[in-house]
This record gives structure tokens, sequence and C-alpha cells, in this order.
């Protein structure tokens, strides 16, 4: 699966950003979409996922009323809608893809795209 992210850049505490995905590959049922974000020196964390048909989605408590999902449908991309930025959300975002929806409950991902920087300045 090739997962190419683009959107990423500097943006001022409160402002906006959305990043975009196109996930391309082997499987014919396409996949649940996902991004996990990345900063120095701290695990992956997960941020948002979106099911294969768009119906289901999961957030970290963390992104929660800020950030918006959506995409999932037969084109498989998916795009993250930022809103009211945080300088603690500053981190290289990743998007990924699994084959089932459930798997995004784990917490973790299949397949991972590279990653796009998101820099939030106070």
């Amino acid at each position: 699966v090739q997962l190419q992210a683009s959107g990423g850049g500097l943006v001022q505490a409160g402002g906006s950003l959305r990043l975009s995905c196109a996930a391309s590959g082997r499987s014919r049922s396409g996949y649940a979409l996902g991004w996990f974000r990345q900063t120095a020196g701290k695990a992956r964390e997960f941020v948002a996922a979106i099911s294969k048909g768009g119906s289901q989605t999961d957030y970290s408590d963390s992104v929660k009323g800020r950030f918006t999902i959506s995409g999932g449908g037969a084109e498989d991309t998916v795009s993250l809608q930022m809103n009211n930025l945080k300088p603690e959300d500053t981190a290289v975002y990743f998007c990924t893809a699994n084959d089932r929806f459930s798997t995004f409950y784990g917490r973790t991902a299949d397949y991972w795209g590279q990653g796009t920087l998101v820099t939030v300045s106070s």
C-alpha cells in the first residue's frame, strides 16, 4: 500500500490546516484510513481514523472537537481538517491504513506513509 500525504506547514496558534492523503495498492475492498502523529522523543500517537465507507470515525481525546476526519470513500482518500491548532499539536503527521477499521481501536496501523510536518507557533 502506498500512502501519499500532503498539506503540512507552519501556522499560528488558533489557526487551521488541512491534511490530505491518498491510498493506492493491493486491496480491492479498500482501506480504513487514519492519522497518527509523533514528536521528537515521544511515541507515535493516534489522532483520528475513518472506516472504509466513511460511516465510522474515531478521535483521540486530545483532538476531539477541533479536528475532523473525512473521506473513506471509493477513492481511498482521507482528509484531516485541523482547527484551533495549539502548539502541542506540533508534530510529524503520518497517514496510515488498515484492512479493518477495528484495528485502529488498538491504536495501531498496518501501513504507514511518509510523514508531513505540522508546526504550530505560539
